[in-house]
């Protein structure tokens, strides 16, 4: 089976379930200002798991784009990645454990055909805060799972959630196939070894956490349910290696081709270059052009990742943008934002690629000096470890790299010492993404709110004043001001910036109301509704009307009437990329 199948398959399987078909969302959130990129199905979702209708009613069914970041470091083995493709079904509200369990088991043992008796479960074992899940083991049981076969884990095992410091939480029950590798004393069911794949995870959301950690009971009970793409695939074709699945394999062939190099050899530098150009490749098409800072430096990041594994394969020419193109064969049907935007994701990789090459470049020449430096020290035959981490840090010099040239030089590396300054760096750097996600959607503070609902202002003053030509690329807020970015060729006026400011200002002054109505994405359009990320909507869509005004389709936090925004007060205006102008703005 490949992973079109298995989605097909996913979708018509929940749709006859009565769920309704909902399109992944960009992997930039639009209404969250604390997630670099969408990691979950659940994100764009909060409002509704947090008793908002949903335009599409109380059970949904989607395939769902995720980067998640917090692994970088481990993606090379068989099956950690960062972008990846997450299968969900929702209930919101509606139905709960004994249904979602007993269709996780259906699916995955009369639809897909895996073995039962390869499959054991995980539920939450319980903690002070929380009693442990005694109905999900019994629903497990009663669908013939033997106790042996159901591992009852703590918190940090068998409970998702929140996002961030706050939000819709609970727990958990996961399934897991096992590949048949030789197990070990102690491996269970999510152990690291590699022997489990985690097929599925079944999130009850009962809880909302709020930001001193207490729980409270959510208005309404949820069902968040994820099955990675690439996992179950690896499963359904016998494979402990999520590289060999459809969506990765055809990368590893081309870079074989490429290098010269078989992946059986050396298979990490392939699955790293793999598993980071499909990921930039999409980012890039959803917005995020690498740069030093937030999402983009991730995406420089992974660009440069990859061309340093590259570099182990012997690859000297430019070779990102040709990835990006097997790419867009492989997931543009999906995503048809990826086609739209093939021509700029290969563009941009091949700047970055040849970027970072002179980056290199330099780090040679640094790394000559140093290595002079250390042979004339007494008895000098080694490179410190702090000297080859500033290589590292400073040039994006590879450690094997470093210890390659040093070897053929006669050198030594203190190789410890670098693990050790990596391992600080790691650490800094994880934190700094943990205070990143803080917070999340779920925190719709007022001041968030009102600064989204201006965001909509901001977009009709600007189409009002430079014309039609204006198009939304995408939103950021916090709890201070809002970022909005929009195609345009040229940067404005200072007059020009004055007239929108007046504008936006003018209509809080006028106090209009903001309404919300559900109708199709049809109808929205045809009653002038501004709507411009056209692969992610669903069949039903919300509405926000401001008066005459403004209208647009958006499942953001607004308010109920413009005049409780305040002052708005544009603060800068400035290019982000070739025909994207950014601005940024507050509300006294």
């Amino acid at each position: 089976m490949d992973s079109h199948s298995l989605k097909s398959q996913y979708q018509q399987f929940f749709e006859a379930r009565g769920h309704k078909w909902l399109p992944s969302a960009p992997l930039l959130p639009e209404n969250d200002p604390t997630a670099l990129f969408t990691s979950a199905g659940m994100q764009p979702l909060v409002p509704y798991l947090l008793g908002e209708p949903h335009p599409l009613g109380r059970r949904l069914v989607d395939t769902q784009a995720c980067l998640r970041t917090n692994d970088i470091d481990e993606v090379g083995d068989v099956s950690h990645l960062t972008f990846f493709e997450m299968l969900g079904n929702w209930s919101l509200g509606d139905y709960f454990k004994t249904e979602s369990l007993a269709w996780s088991f259906e699916f995955l043992t009369t639809v897909l055909g895996l073995p039962a008796a390869r499959l054991s479960v995980t539920v939450f074992a319980g903690d002070s805060d929380t009693p442990r899940d005694d109905e999900s083991a019994a629903i497990w049981r009663r669908l013939g799972t033997p106790p042996e076969r159901i591992h009852f884990l703590p918190k940090n095992d068998n409970w998702w959630g929140p996002v961030g410091r706050s939000g819709p939480c609970g727990p958990d029950s996961e399934i897991f196939f096992d590949t048949g590798r030789p197990a070990h004393p102690g491996c269970r069911p999510g152990c690291a070894c590699g022997r489990w794949f985690e097929v599925w995870n079944n999130v009850f959301m009962e809880f909302n956490q709020l930001p001193d950690g207490h729980l409270e009971r959510l208005a309404q009970r949820n069902v968040d349910t994820g099955m990675g793409v690439e996992r179950t695939v690896a499963a359904l074709t016998g494979r402990d290696d999520v590289f060999e699945t459809d969506t990765l394999w055809p990368l590893i062939d081309r870079l074989q081709t490429l290098s010269g190099q078989n992946y059986a050899h050396a298979p990490r530098p392939f699955r790293v270059i793999a598993d980071h150009i499909r990921a930039a490749s999409l980012a890039i098409a959803d917005g995020a052009a690498p740069s030093n800072v937030e999402a983009g430096y991730v995406v420089r990041r992974m660009i440069r990742r990859a061309v340093r594994y590259g570099q182990q394969l012997g690859l000297r020419q430019n070779f990102c943008g040709e990835l990006s193109s097997v790419v867009v064969s492989l997931l543009g049907p999906a995503y048809p934002r990826l086609g739209q935007h093939q021509a700029a994701v290969a563009e941009v990789l091949d700047q970055e690629e040849t970027r970072f090459a002179a980056a290199l470049e330099r780090g040679l020449r640094e790394y000559s000096k140093v290595a002079a430096a250390a042979r004339a020290l007494p008895g000098g035959s080694g490179i410190s470890g702090d000297a080859a981490f500033n290589l590292f840090e400073t040039f994006g010099f590879p450690l094997p790299l470093t210890v390659e040239i040093a070897r053929e030089q006669g050198l030594s590396v203190d190789e410890p010492r670098f693990e050790a300054l990596y391992a600080e760096h790691k650490a800094l750097s994880r934190r700094g993404m943990e205070r990143k996600f803080r917070g999340g959607l779920a925190e719709r503070s007022e001041q968030t709110t009102a600064l989204h609902t201006a965001t909509h202002l901001l977009n009709s003053a600007l189409r009002q004043r430079l014309g039609p030509e204006v198009r939304q690329r995408g939103s950021n807020i916090t709890a201070e001001r809002l970022r909005f970015d929009f195609a345009f060729p040229r940067r404005l006026t200072p007059d020009e910036l004055r007239q929108v400011e007046a504008s936006v200002n003018a209509q809080i002054e006028r106090d209009l109301p903001v309404t919300m109505a559900v109708m199709s994405l049809d109808q929205a359009l045809a009653q002038g509704a501004l709507a411009f990320f056209g692969d992610k909507y669903g069949e039903q869509v919300n509405v926000y009307t401001m008066g005459d005004f403004s209208k647009e389709v958006c499942g953001g936090p607004h308010v109920t009437h413009t005049g409780a925004l305040g002052h708005f007060h544009i603060v800068k205006e400035e290019a982000v990329s070739q025909g994207v102008r950014r601005i940024r703005a507050t509300l006294d």
